[in-house]
C-alpha cells in the first residue's frame, strides 16, 4: 500500500511542480512583457482544475506516509531524519499556503496591468518552494537528510 501512496504522491508532485515551472518559465515572462492579464487568468483557471487536486493529494499522501514512517514519534524531532524531512516539508507547505492565500484574497481579485508584477512575486516563490519539495524528497531518498 505504501508504494501506491508514494506513487500518487510523486505523480501529484509532478503535476504541481511541472505546472508551476511551465507557468514561471514560459507563460509568466510573456504575460509580463505583454501585460496579458487574460492569458494568465485562463492558464490559472485551467491549471487549478488539476493543480489544486494535485496539491491536496500531496498533502494527504504526505501526511499519511509521515504517520506510517514516524509512528508515534515526534514529527518535529530534528535528530530523526524522517522527522526532519516532515518538518521541512510542513514548513514549505505553510509558506506555500501563505503565498496562495495572499494571492487569492488580495492580488487576484484586483489583478490589473499595474499590479501584475505582484502576482509574479507570488508565482515565482511558489515555484521555488515546489522545486524544494522535490529536492527534499530526493535528498531524503538518498540519505542526505
Amino acid at each position: 500500500m505504501y508504494a501506491w501512496i508514494l506513487s500518487l504522491h510523486v505523480l501529484a508532485a509532478t503535476v504541481w511542480t511541472g505546472g508551476h515551472l511551465i507557468l514561471s518559465l514560459t507563460i509568466l515572462p510573456g504575460v509580463l512583457k505583454n501585460k496579458d492579464i487574460e492569458f494568465i487568468r485562463r492558464f490559472e483557471s485551467s491549471y487549478e482544475t488539476i493543480g489544486i487536486p494535485a496539491l491536496i493529494i500531496q498533502i494527504f499522501s504526505g501526511l499519511w506516509m509521515a504517520g506510517i514512517s514516524l509512528g508515534g514519534r515526534d514529527w518535529f524531532d530534528f535528530s530523526n531524519p524522517v522527522s526532519r524531512l516532515v518538518s521541512y516539508k510542513l514548513l514549505l507547505l505553510f509558506l506555500t499556503f501563505v503565498l496562495a492565500i495572499d494571492a487569492r484574497l488580495r492580488i487576484i481579485p484586483r489583478l490589473n496591468k499595474e499590479n501584475l508584477i505582484s502576482l509574479a512575486f507570488h508565482i515565482v516563490p511558489v515555484t521555488i518552494l515546489s522545486v524544494l519539495y522535490v529536492f527534499l524528497g530526493v535528498l531524503y531518498r538518498y540519505g542526505y537528510l
